[in-house]
Order: C-alpha cells, then structure tokens, then sequence
C-alpha cells in the first residue's frame, strides 16, 4: 500500500511556510556566523577587489572533491550572471550507478526523470513536453551538442556514462541561450581532464547486481610533460527485469589528449566511441500492470545505437580577462529500429500483444559537422568593470532515412517504404554582456538563429516495393532570441536574480516534414517561449546552501495530437515554485557549540527540493487542460553521510503527484503518485582499494513513470548492486 502524499499544492501549504521560517532562521543566524565576505572587505580605489589570478585547468578524477553548488558569474568564455544556474556534482553522492538518473538528479528541483526499461535516458523540465530523450532540452558534452540533431531530431539516445562526468552544468529556461534554443535550458556534461600531479593513474570499477546486472569503467589518465591523456572503456549490460527481450549491452570508450603550450594555451582532442543494443518488451495495460509488471508484449522488437565522434578545442589567454575558445566536431550517428506490427490502430494497440506477422525497420543515419568560435573580454567602464561574451555557432546534419517492411514478425531487412534524405543547415550569432554597477549586474543577451531544413523522400508499395511517389519540402527559419538578467549581490554569498529570456523550439521532422505513422501534420508553425524567473540563493555558511524561485513559462503553439492529426494544441502557460537546501547538521552543531575544530565526524547533509506547477493549456483542441508530464509537486529528499573520503551513505527518496503522459489528459496514460527510496553507500577500505553496495527502491514500490502509445512502462522494483574499484 502506498504512503499516503499530499493530493495538491494546497495541501503543502503548512510545509511550505514551516520551511520559509526555516530559511529565514537558517540564514539569520548563518549571516552572524559568517565573518569572510568579500563584499564587505576593504576595497581599493574604484571599488574593485584585488586577487591573485588563478588559471583552472579542470578536475583530476575524485571521489571526494565536491564543487560549488552556483558557477561563478564569469567562468572562461561563458557568463552565468543573472542566470538560474545549478552545478550537479557526483561526488557530493555515493558513486551513482548504471546511469541511475533517480540519484543522479537528487538535490535539483524541476527535472523530472522519466523511468523506463531501456537503458536510455529520459528527462522533462516543469511540464513542458514529453520527457522522451531531453527533446526540449538542449544537451551537451563539453559543450559539444550530443542530440542526433539538434533541431530536425533533437533526441539524445546517447549520453556519457556518468562516471566519466566530473559535473554537469543545468542553465534552466530561457538563461541557455548561451548553448542554444531549447525551451527547457541546457543540459552540459563536463568530462573529467587528465591529472596533472603525475604521468600515470588508474582506475577499474566493476559492479554486479539484480537481474545478472555487470558494469565496468576502466580508466587511465596522466599528464607526460605537456601532453595530457585521459581514457576510458565502459561496459554495462543487463537481462533487464521483465519476463524476455529487456536485455541490453552497452560498450563505449573515449580518448582525450589534452597539450599544453603554455599556461595561456592549450588544444583538447576527443574521440568518442559507443554501440548500444536492448530489447523493447511493449507496453502494459492498466490490468496487466497490476497483476504482472514484469510481463512483456512484444518479444520480437530491438533496439541498436552507434555513435562515432571526434573533436577539437583551442582554448587561449589572449591576455588577462580576454580569452578565446574554438570547438570543431563531426561524426556518425546511426539509429536502427525493428518492431512487429499490429492489426490494431490508434488506442486500441495500447498494450497489446501484436498479431501480424511483419515488422517495420527502421534505419537513420546521422553525419554532422559543427564549429563554434567563443570570445570573452573584461573592459573597464563607470569605474567598474564588465564582460562581453560572444560567439558563433555553424551546423551542418546530413540524415538519410529507410524505413522497410519485413516478411516475418523478427526480420531483419525487407522492402523499401520509404527513402528520406534529410538535410540540416544552421548558424547563430549570440553574445551578452554583464554590466556591474557595484553589486548589481545586467545582463542583456541576443541570439540570432539561422534553420534551414531539407527533405526529399520517395514512397514504395510494401507488397511490391513499386514506386508510388516522391516529395520534397524545405524550410527556412530565422528567428532572433532576447534575454536580460539581473543579479544583485546581498553579501553573506547570498545573491537575488532574475532572468527573462526567449527561447524557440523549430518544427522537427516529424511535425513539419515526416509526418508519424498514421497522423496528419498541420499547423506546423514554431513554437516561441518566454521564461520568467525571480529567485535568491546563497551559501550562507559552510554547512547551509539554498536556491528558491519563483517562475512562469509562457510557450505559444505547443504541438499535440488531436482525433489522429499532429497540431498547435494552443498555449500553454506552466507556473509555480520551486526551492532546494542543503542542511550539514554535523556542521551546524559544530558552529552552535563553537567547536575549534569542526567536521571532525564527517558532515551529515539533510536535503531537500520541492517543484510546484500549475500548467494548463489555452486555446486549441484541448482548452483548459493539463499538459502533458506536469506533476503538481515533485519532492526529493533524503541524508547523505561523509566522512572524508573514506565513507559516503546515501539514502534518497523521490516524490512524484499524478499526472498525464499526454495534453489533455486521456484516461489511459494517467501516471499515478508514487514515491521510492535509495540506499547507496561507499567504504575506502584502503588506499587504493572502495567497496560500494546499493538498494534500490528498498520499499519495493510497484508504480510507472512512463507511458507511450503502446501502453505502460513499468519502473523497476527493488534492486541491487555491490561491487568495487581499485585505484592508484
């Protein structure tokens, strides 16, 4: 039986102000703890402050090295200032594994982790879209986009294994206009650089688990004069926990060589590497879910991924405060697909086992080529001093497409349906510039895009393969993008902000050109977006973080489908309140009682992060309704104990409302509320040697959080893992 949650926002309204009182005391009695702001120092004439410069060049793999919560205002040709910005950093966790998102997004609010039974990774932002690969999220490696195609098909089938991730940058909304258009902000993995501190390290992770689950990182990096190499080889593979065809394999490796001219300059190559292959065991019905979850429908139907990537990055000093960075990439992306067919149509194959004794494959190719030239530089103005950030970005994706018709329900090849070509050309101009005016900054921000779209495709009989017609459309899109940004700093670490910021979402393939299977695309104009933000966050003391906003999301011509056709299902309109802290309660009763020497029993954070969303649709088909994927809270917390780097002991709970898994709320992709617990843990027994050990859902919750056309996703139940690495 499931614990009881609260039934709506209204019902947290004790909580809520139980917690602001929290705050208020928290951050009362922390700004009396507090005696090094710089802020409130000494200043040199003209207000500024005078420190001794100091040239990062990124973290060495660590276990126990935890970063700043908030980016800095300006860091390397990039300006956070004014900007909902969050660092997730890993190692502020037990080591998270198999890519568990659940863990891995524990102490951010409003991500909303769609759980599924693939190894792939699904993530949605404040209700405005289906989580289905990041689709309305910008997401990147090192700054380097990572979708298949950014814009004609932005899902990301590939992300990096998170133990190769030293943090991940979350510029939330419109504030990600730095990287790009997506309503839903940037997602930015940043991968660990080669240690510097000597020639040779190693490391080899290996866990096993439930359902004869093995994953194995091995990694070895170095620094040999000025060349540094870091490299890694990945595994992970799975019999899954539905009845056949939920296993998967996973193997991947990167290559990065890191030469250093000097301390102003240094060039970064990557090769990336990766192939992926799992079953799809279909979608449940309500029924079949409650009776067995672990059922599976369709026994026929695979999966397969390769990813080839290589990449280049100048990063240059032009002099103190001027400093350059040039990206260039390309690669292959291919995506192949093969699913048994149905008789049934519409809602009526939801859940159902399919009968024809057929299938579709389904083959795309990805070949991209992208270059990004950055620049930012400090000027001196008003007795102060601001920055200027600008840079360019060019695209090019060349996506052919086959879709065949096989002769057997497991057929690996057959006739020709149809044959895509599809193009994509694309550039934007983008820069901003933080103004200082003492403690408070602004922050304008202008992105030009440029979307060109090309599609030529050819029609075949699927009895006979005969040609039956061809068609060609193209679509050119520019689009100018605006945000401002305004921080103000209140001293103690604690700052006000806000941000209002545009942001654009192209029409893909699937909504302008390739119309689904079964639809009709109509109304295929662009959807545009303004994002509003006002919050305050701050680390007021060693032991005490927060982050609290309020926000409204204004997205004209939200796509749907309505009664079969593919449309605007009008505006939507998503607003509410979200807020996060982080309480070390070893470290509160340290400053309560004045201990000389704190920490001394490790720190113990109790955390916490609430979203509340009120979404609705205007205008439409679906006037008046609830988008899809729009919870009304989303509560995560939990206790994380460190000691050191010896010891780490997570224990992680996720909260989730109800909710639909389409606009408009049709009965069969209700998402009831459910809520899980994580147990996760990580013991150094020695120098060179870690224990990890995990239980995963340890009530053993039966709930989804996932539902398609083709029925119910179930989540896993519990599970577990235990394991090791050895380092030196």
């Amino acid at each position: 039986m499931k614990p009881s949650l609260p039934a709506s926002p209204a019902a947290l309204g004790p909580a809520l102000a139980a917690a602001a009182v929290l705050f208020l005391a928290l951050a009362s009695h922390s700004r009396a703890q507090t005696v090094n702001d710089p802020v409130t120092q000494p200043k040199p004439a003209g207000g500024a402050i005078e420190l001794e410069a100091v040239t990062v060049y990124g973290e060495a793999e660590s276990d126990y090295y935890v970063q700043p919560v908030f980016p800095e205002a300006v860091e390397g040709t990039k300006i956070f200032a004014g900007k909902r910005a969050t660092i997730i950093d890993l190692d502020a966790l037990p080591k998270v594994q198999a890519n568990n998102y659940r863990q891995a997004l524990a102490q951010t609010p409003g991500l909303l982790f769609s759980e599924e039974t693939t190894p792939l990774v699904s993530v949605g932002y404040r209700g405005l879209g289906e989580p289905h690969r990041f689709q309305f999220m910008q997401v990147l490696k090192d700054g380097i986009p990572i979708h298949a195609d950014p814009f004609g098909y932005p899902e990301a089938y590939y992300t990096p294994p998170l133990d190769v991730v030293d943090r991940i940058e979350f510029i939330r909304g419109g504030g990600g206009l730095m990287y790009g258009s997506q309503p839903g902000g940037a997602f930015n993995y940043i991968t660990y650089m080669p240690r510097r501190d000597k020639a040779f390290g190693f490391r080899t992770q290996n866990i096993f688990g439930t359902d004869n689950l093995f994953s194995s990182y091995t990694a070895a990096d170095g620094t040999i004069g000025n060349l540094g190499y870091y490299g890694y080889f990945n595994h992970r593979s799975s019999d899954g926990f539905r009845n056949f065809n939920s296993d998967y394999r996973l193997d991947g490796g990167n290559v990065k060589l890191v030469y250093h001219f000097d301390d102003d300059t240094r060039l970064i190559f990557n090769v990336d590497m990766y192939e992926e292959e799992h079953g799809e065991p279909g979608g449940l019905t309500a029924a079949a879910f409650a009776s067995t979850p672990e059922m599976t429908t369709k026994v026929h139907d695979r999966f397969e991924l390769r990813r080839y990537v290589g990449s280049a990055e100048l990063q240059h000093q032009i002099k103190p405060g001027t400093e350059l960075s040039v990206k260039a990439w390309g690669g292959y992306y291919q995506r192949w697909s093969k699913r048994q067919r149905t008789s049934a149509v519409g809602l009526a194959q939801f859940g159902t086992v399919p009968d024809l004794a057929s299938n579709t494959i389904e083959n795309q190719e990805f070949y991209t080529l992208g270059l990004e030239p950055r620049i930012r530089h400090d000027w001196e103005a008003w007795g102060n001093e601001h920055t200027l950030a600008a840079g360019m970005q060019f695209y090019y994706n060349f996506s052919p497409r086959v879709d065949k018709r096989g002769a057997t329900a497991d057929a690996n090849d057959g006739i020709i349906t149809a044959d895509s070509r599809r193009e994509l050309f694309y550039g934007s101009l983008f820069l901003e510039n933080k103004f200082t005016f003492g403690r408070l900054t602004i922050t304008p921000g202008f992105r030009m895009e440029f979307i060109n779209q090309n599609v030529h495709t050819r029609n075949f009989a699927p009895a006979t393969g005969a040609f039956t017609g061809e068609s060609s459309k193209s679509v050119f899109e520019p689009q100018p993008l605006f945000g401002l940004g305004i921080a103000y700093d209140l001293g103690h670490e604690t700052s006000l902000y806000a941000n209002v910021s545009q942001s654009y979402r192209t029409t893909i393939f699937t909504e302008s050109i390739v119309a689904q299977p079964g639809t009709i695309a109509t109304d295929a104009d662009p959807s545009l977006t303004w994002s509003y933000e006002l919050g305050l966050r701050g680390k007021p003391a060693t032991w005490f973080t927060f982050d609290t906003s309020v926000f409204l999301i204004d997205m004209d011509n939200r796509f749907g489908i309505n009664a079969g056709t593919l449309r605007s299902v009008g505006r939507s309109i998503n607003y509410g309140w979200d807020g996060a802290f982080d309480i070390d309660l070893i470290g509160l009763a340290d400053s309560l009682s004045g201990a000389e020497k704190p920490n001394r029993a490790g720190s113990l954070s109790l955390y916490g992060n609430l979203s509340l969303l009120q979404a609705e649709l205007h205008g439409g088909p679906a006037d008046g309704a609830t988008p899809q994927y729009a919870p009304d809270y989303m509560l995560r917390t939990g206790l994380i104990y460190k000691y050191r780097d010896k010891v780490k002991v997570g224990f992680l709970g996720t909260f989730v409302a109800d909710h639909n898994a389409q606009d408009g709320g049709t009965l069969q992709f209700d998402i009831p509320a459910y809520m899980t617990w994580d147990l996760t843990a990580e013991f150094k027994v020695h120098e060179n040697f870690t224990v990890m050990a995990g239980l995963n859902n340890v009530f053993d919750e039966s709930y989804y959080a996932r539902v398609r056309n083709d029925g119910i996703d179930p989540a896993y139940g519990r599970n577990f893992y235990v394991g090791g690495s050895v380092t030196f």
